[in-house]
């Protein structure tokens, strides 16, 4: 999956993207080099992020989304969204699957816009909001408690009239964790296998990655971006969120070599 944020202030990329021309070259260059699905989000949700309003964001993804399906028809779009209008405007422009940060507790209403569309929802896991999210989280244990979380979650959307090959699972890297938080869960990602669902993974560009490598900038953390993939693709997944679309294909490719020896 690769990341197209056309956002102002996004954490990585923000305001790289957010014109038209330049977010169709980099959509174009994403598909050439592998990307199964394009992820367009129009609100930042990095740590100290302010929410924006319903229309500036429907603003943001519409023209964009639809030129790439135009351009592309046959490409997987996906809408990174928290909002039910902005998530039924995506569907109706054509959008194929919903990833929503809060795991569809942000907006109540959201819970019928997935129901009655009947696409994938990837549901990530959050401690807080964007705006607060890294002020001291604590889990008692972090594994258990994202696990038990995710359980409780799928029972109340499947007695909600959302199917279960509706629902993929993300654990939230960053997203309310902390350094040691972040290990633990890539360390120890397979056991989520165990809830029966899609897990998808996003530390692309993560702090935890600049933290272990001296806080160097965004760009200069894909060599642990690409630890992260592999770690976690050794373990059984098999859906990553990333921004480098070339060299996660490639380190991919080369070490799924390795393993048919």
């Amino acid at each position: 999956m690769g990341v197209l944020n056309v956002t102002p202030d996004s954490f990585s990329d923000g305001g790289k993207y957010n014109t038209t021309f330049r977010a169709l070259d980099h959509v174009k260059s994403m598909i050439d080099f592998g990307a199964h699905i394009i992820d367009v989000g129009g609100e930042s949700t990095r740590p100290g992020a302010k929410s924006v309003s319903e229309q500036d964001e429907i603003t943001r993804i519409s023209e964009t989304i639809q030129l790439i399906k135009k351009k592309h028809p046959n490409q997987l779009v996906s809408l990174d969204t928290r909002k039910s209008k902005v998530m039924q405007h995506g569907l109706s422009i054509g959008v194929d699957l919903l990833n929503d940060v809060s795991a569809l507790d942000f907006d109540q209403q959201s819970y019928q816009v997935v129901k009655d569309s009947g696409k994938p929802i990837i549901l990530n896991h959050s401690q807080g909001i964007p705006e607060n999210m890294q002020n001291n989280p604590t889990y008692d244990n972090v594994l258990l408690d994202i696990f038990d979380y995710f359980e409780n979650k799928i029972k109340f959307l499947k007695n909600n009239g959302i199917k279960d090959e509706q629902i993929i699972i993300d654990p939230g890297i960053g997203f309310g964790k902390t350094l040691e938080h972040n290990l633990e869960i890539i360390s120890k990602i397979s056991l989520f296998h165990s809830l029966g669902y899609p897990i998808m993974v996003g530390p692309s560009r993560k702090s935890f990655i600049g933290k272990i490598m001296g806080e160097k900038d965004n760009p200069q953390r894909l060599g642990g971006t690409i630890a992260s993939v592999l770690y976690s693709y050794l373990q059984g997944i098999q859906l990553f969120r990333v921004h480098d679309i070339q060299e996660t294909s490639e380190a991919l490719k080369v070490y799924s070599e390795f393993l048919k020896k």
